[in-house]
């Protein structure tokens, strides 16, 4: 008969032992606790006459311990699944379920709403549209581009990369603009040249950059590429279709806009364009930078090297392509002073822009 010091020692164990046991989520952990292993431990240090009677008690608490984890599993399986999505419990009464909320009280996302309308003007103006992708490869995003390996302008690009790798063993790409789609287009459109018709696209999408996140800049945000190419077309074209866009999307037919030079790889001539800042009146402010002007876009004549990669014949056509941040414009609309605002979720920003809202 095992003796009462090391009976009370199984009973206090096992008094730890169900506790943990109605304690844990995970039920089988109870039979890894410390304090069944150290039992089992216990029987090397007892005299010969005790290790049997005292094994044979630990065993029995470990077998009972299993059992209950074995019905608690059952019981378990035997429950009807549960709707973890549902506003209730499903064995509730139906008077204590709380109402569903009113659909009246959501909107559509601001991005969602604006880059709809911002299709639909581009739509009317001849433009199809094709949507870019969120992963990329180098080549589309550089090499298609004019940017060969070792060109400085690649630094310019603080590109989020996978580690998965395209089929040239090279990192794909979070791409940084949606003018990695270029090539795609002007390739699968192609045919219209050949009908004596223009190429006209516009790409929105998703596009990421290494950002210092601030006021103006944000890593994820989306553009809209636009590209267009014909016979005989030159800049003069590509200010007034930006132009026209811009007065219909802001409903003003007086815009003040400018562009300045500037350098793209892709395209030549570069173009800044710009829109004056509607915070301040031009007066200056941390917004725009104290200049009084916010740069809306960049822009260009399409590189004939960018032509050439495509299949087209540079000499015989030519082409423009732009790319706008669709938060910018948004901002500059409704004098939304902070980028951010977009992605944080705020209720307070979104309730903004819900059916009868102010805007």
């Amino acid at each position: 008969m095992m003796n009462e010091d090391l009976t009370s020692e199984v009973a206090q164990a096992r008094e730890r032992l169900l506790k943990q046991l109605e304690q844990l989520t995970d039920k089988p952990a109870v039979l890894r606790s410390p304090d069944l292993r150290a039992l089992y431990q216990r029987i090397a240090t007892l005299p010969e006459d005790q290790r049997g009677l005292f094994g044979q008690a630990v065993n029995q608490l470990k077998n009972e311990l299993a059992g209950l984890i074995t019905e608690h599993q059952e019981a378990e399986s035997a429950l009807p699944p549960v709707d973890v999505s549902a506003p209730f419990a499903l064995n509730s009464e139906p008077s204590r379920r709380p109402g569903l909320l009113s659909a009246a009280m959501g909107s559509r996302h601001p991005i969602s709403r604006e880059l709809e309308l911002i299709l639909d003007i581009f739509n009317g103006m001849g433009f199809s549209v094709v949507e870019s992708r969120e992963i990329d490869d180098d080549w589309h995003m550089f090499g298609a581009l004019n940017f060969p390996e070792g060109h400085p302008a690649r630094d310019d690009y603080d590109t989020f990369m996978t580690e998965q790798t395209d089929t040239n063993g090279k990192p794909l790409i979070a791409p940084a603009h949606t003018s990695s789609m270029q090539n795609r287009v002007i390739s699968r459109y192609q045919a219209n040249l050949a009908r004596n018709e223009p190429i006209a696209v516009v790409i929105p999408g998703r596009t990421f950059r290494n950002e210092d996140v601030d006021a103006r800049h944000e890593h994820t945000f989306y553009q809209v590429e636009g590209v267009y190419i014909n016979k005989g077309v030159n800049i003069g074209n590509l200010i007034a279709t930006l132009k026209s866009f811009l007065q219909s999307y802001f409903a003003n037919d007086s815009l003040s806009v400018k562009t300045q030079p500037f350098y793209f790889p892709f395209t030549e001539p570069s173009l800044e364009f710009s829109l004056s800042c509607p915070f301040c009146n031009q007066q200056g402010c941390s917004i725009c930078s104290f200049s009084g002007w916010i740069e809306l876009l960049g822009c260009g004549m399409i590189h004939p090297n960018v032509l050439k990669e495509a299949g087209v014949d540079p000499k015989e056509y030519q082409g423009f392509a732009w790319g706008m941040g669709v938060e910018r414009i948004i901002m500059m609309k409704y004098g939304i002073e902070d980028i951010r605002h977009f992605e944080s979720g705020k209720l307070a920003f979104l309730r903004q822009f819900s059916a009868g809202g102010d805007s």
